[in-house]
């Protein structure tokens, strides 16, 4: 079935990029209405900008989604991740800024922050998106692919020079509480040369060493060192999450990342919906819904560093 939330929940923080700070309330909504932001701070025009793989902007370092006026709502990727990681499929998001706040670089608050209001189940069966035969996107060694699945497996590959994150490989299975509990925590992470180049350039201005990993050669420069040993690979599997969050329901498929962003999810999307023959809507009843992300989620499922 369908879940909202069973009270608004506040976020406070500042801009990954902007650095500026930023309040975001997530509220229940409707059967049917799937998640929607809205910028409190826009005024003269239409300030509502729906969280869809066709309302993406191009973006290098985020995903960023706009509606026809201009109106867009950036690094949307995490707050994502965390709606669809746990079953919230209605939600309207009012946000006085043009990014989402990054918080501890992760999802886990994002998700701390649902639980704790409550989710609550509503009639209307959710509407899962059926992945029908194979559909694959390409660009230069990056490869994101999608596949029929009885449920949704994400599978994905990095490779850095970097000794201390190097080559790293997961797959998991999503049904129910897997998010929350194997990769909700993992933190947006960066080499330190990115951060001065980005640094030059305006950008990063709200990154710190405490909402993102560093990484220097064989050296994590964040306090405390990695939550997981593969950390880098599972922040990957948040970030896909979140950018597949946006085909406007839970798909049922593998989704095969190889050095993939968010950039090449989204044009894996467009392929997809491209071809009508590659996917069906699927109503997904009580049985059924048991193989979504997210069903049954409980605050025993956060890890230790929520």
């Amino acid at each position: 079935m369908q879940n909202t939330l069973v009270r608004s929940v506040a976020f406070q923080g500042v801009g990954l990029h902007s650095g500026a700070p930023v309040t975001m309330t997530v509220h229940p909504a409707a059967e049917d209405h799937g998640i929607w932001f809205c910028r409190t701070d826009v005024t003269g025009a239409d300030a509502r900008v729906p969280a869809q793989w066709d309302a993406v902007v191009p973006s290098r370092l985020c995903t960023l989604v706009a509606n026809a006026a201009g109106t867009s709502v950036s690094t949307i990727e995490h707050i994502m991740a965390a709606l669809a990681g746990s079953a919230i499929h209605n939600a309207l998001i009012d946000i006085d800024g043009p990014e989402v706040p990054i918080l501890d670089g992760s999802a886990v608050p994002f998700v701390a922050g649902f639980l704790e209001a409550g989710i609550v189940s509503q009639g209307a069966p959710v509407r899962a998106i059926r992945v029908l035969k194979p559909v694959e996107v390409r660009e230069g060694e990056a490869v994101a692919r999608l596949e029929p699945s009885e449920m949704l497996q994400i599978a994905f590959h990095i490779d850095f020079a970097e000794a201390a994150i190097g080559r790293q490989d997961k797959v998991l299975n999503m049904a129910n509480g897997a998010f929350v509990r194997e990769l909700s925590d993992s933190r947006t992470f960066c080499r330190n040369a990115e951060v001065v180049a980005m640094r030059e350039r305006g950008l990063a201005l709200g990154g710190t060493l405490e909402n993102a990993v560093v990484f220097e050669g064989d050296k994590v420069l964040s306090p405390g060192g990695l939550r997981h040993a593969d950390e880098p690979v599972r922040h990957k599997m948040l970030d896909a999450l979140g950018d597949l969050a946006l085909a406007g329901g839970p798909i049922l498929g593998r989704y095969t990342g190889i050095r993939a962003g968010h950039a090449l999810t989204n044009r894996l999307l467009r392929a997809l919906f491209a071809d009508p023959t590659a996917w069906r809507v699927q109503d997904c009843e009580a049985l059924a819904s048991g193989k979504l992300p997210g069903v049954g989620v409980h605050r025993g499922d956060l890890p230790l560093s929520a």
